[in-house]
């Protein structure tokens, strides 16, 4: 219809006859109205079709476990529960008597699953961030803070659903805006509709943010006190890189993470996800789950995903590989060598998430007397404290 168009616009150019132009400026109006009401068409569909494959996942490693969550491959098991010679208590009741939150005063001002952290537990916050951006940067990420609030667009281009009953999204109402469930989200939108060199890969980002989550349909005694909550500060780590080596970086990024945890001392095991339980973006994913003592089980700690380009396509993220030969013929001065670009792959896992690291230090390090010992790894940067003792009244 635009090819018409522009053939009746071309004619009108010419020498006409009255009538003839009158006809010519009739057919020129009928196919503006019946243009304009395709391009409406067109819209409408694009957006339904854009819907339609925004609900398809990434295909999965041929080495992934298929099933759900309990299908799940034992990768790598580290340590033993440690054995204690009194009665345990769960992270509440230490939170409680070592007076390091407040989870009532919380639920007044905010809702369920908020809490307020004080004394020690506000340092042991900063001693975990400071520590695990002071690990992984020396390993060659590059530390960033990021925005908490992003568009839904971007949301949505990472693999989240930001509307819908059971999302985990806040969203701003009136906006086109959403708070963060992870950094991974404004990280992976920094190169967003960019061309990178392909010597500048691979890129790799520590990110600082605290996180937002509705944990719609999370209930139960498995998700009390600081295990679920809705806002929560977390170390993340992100990767782009070519594709052929995107599932070495995914070891690195485990091997990371599990030298992380075994610094502090944690018994933990490492699960290679089933594909049911891997979320739209992940190509592979592995967890680390650690023994939680007060709980009586194990919980996640941390996940490292490699996402191949499930969300460097919809961000738009892509990289112009070297040229490893000469060009066959030789060039005009000035003009460089451009082959055709390639979507970079982008991993994620996760360096520390705060709350459930606090569960995991206050309930495996609590002694008899009901004070907690502080990691050795930790001491440096809490000003020296070794330990979390119980308050003189």
């Amino acid at each position: 219809m635009r090819e018409e168009r522009n053939a009746v616009a071309n004619k009108m150019k010419g020498k006409l006859e009255s009538s003839e132009r009158q006809a010519l400026i009739e057919e020129g109006k009928n196919l503006k109205e019946g243009l304009l009401a395709l391009e409406e068409d067109l819209v409408h569909l694009t957006d339904k079709l854009q819907l339609e494959a925004q609900c398809m996942p990434n295909i999965t490693h041929p080495d992934v476990p298929i099933g759900g969550e309990d299908q799940a491959a034992l990768k790598k098991m580290v340590g033993s529960p440690r054995m204690f010679s009194f009665p345990v208590k769960d992270h509440l009741q230490l939170g409680k008597e070592l007076d390091l939150f407040d989870f009532d005063a919380a639920s007044e001002v905010s809702g369920s699953k908020f809490y307020y952290l004080k004394n020690e537990a506000v340092l042991l916050e900063m001693a975990l961030v400071n520590w695990a951006l002071s690990e992984v940067s020396r390993r060659g990420f590059v530390p960033v803070t990021t925005p908490e609030i992003v568009r839904s667009s971007v949301v949505e281009k990472c693999g989240f659903q930001p509307r819908g009953q059971n999302t985990q999204v806040y969203s701003i109402e009136g906006s086109d805006q959403c708070l963060i469930g992870t950094a991974e989200i404004p990280v992976g939108g920094i190169h967003m509709d960019s061309i990178l060199a392909d010597s500048d890969l691979p890129l790799k980002y520590v990110a600082l943010s605290h996180c937002f989550r509705t944990e719609a349909g999370a209930a139960g005694t498995a998700t009390r006190g600081l295990y679920r909550v809705h806002q929560f500060t977390k170390v993340e780590m992100f990767i782009l890189c070519h594709p052929e080596e995107s599932d070495n970086y995914h070891e690195e990024l485990i091997s990371i993470e599990q030298e992380l945890f075994s610094s502090l001392g944690l018994h933990f095991k490492t699960l290679d996800m089933a594909s049911a339980d891997l979320g739209a973006p992940a190509f592979r994913k592995y967890d680390i789950e650690a023994w939680m003592p007060g709980l009586g089980r194990y919980g996640e700690i941390s996940s490292a995903s490699n996402c191949t380009d499930y969300q460097s396509r919809r961000l738009g993220i892509r990289y112009r590989p070297a040229m490893t030969e000469p060009p066959p013929t030789k060039l005009k001065k000035g003009k460089g060598v451009t082959g055709p670009t390639r979507f970079v792959h982008t991993l994620n896992a996760t360096a520390c998430a705060v709350p459930r690291m606090l569960v995991c230090l206050l309930e495996n390090f609590q002694e008899e007397d009901g004070s907690v010992i502080i990691p050795q790894v930790l001491r440096p940067f809490m000003g020296g404290l070794d330990v979390i003792s119980p308050k003189l009244k």
